[in-house]
């Protein structure tokens, strides 16, 4: 059975397995909007592999996180734009 680790999103906590990236724990969660564009507009994942930047998101305090190439770590805080 594969190891398991708890990452809190928007302050509820989410049951990932380890290794597994930030952007697939909040698709997880049911997180389909990550952040907001200058003008408004919803934004998430589009290319996977942190060249676009649309994924970014808070981790523990850090703003503009690409959440495609960020592993959960046990405890990790991830804020999305709500």
């Amino acid at each position: 059975m594969a190891e398991r680790l708890t990452i809190l999103v928007n302050g509820q906590p989410v049951d990932v397995r380890a290794g597994t990236v930030v952007a697939a724990a909040l698709a997880q969660a049911g997180v389909t909007q990550f952040r907001r564009s200058l003008h408004g507009e919803p934004r998430g994942p589009l290319c996977g592999m942190g060249v676009c930047g649309e994924c970014r998101v808070t981790i523990n305090g850090q703003p503009h996180c690409r959440s495609c190439l960020t592993l959960c770590a046990p405890g990790m805080e991830v804020r999305t734009d709500d």
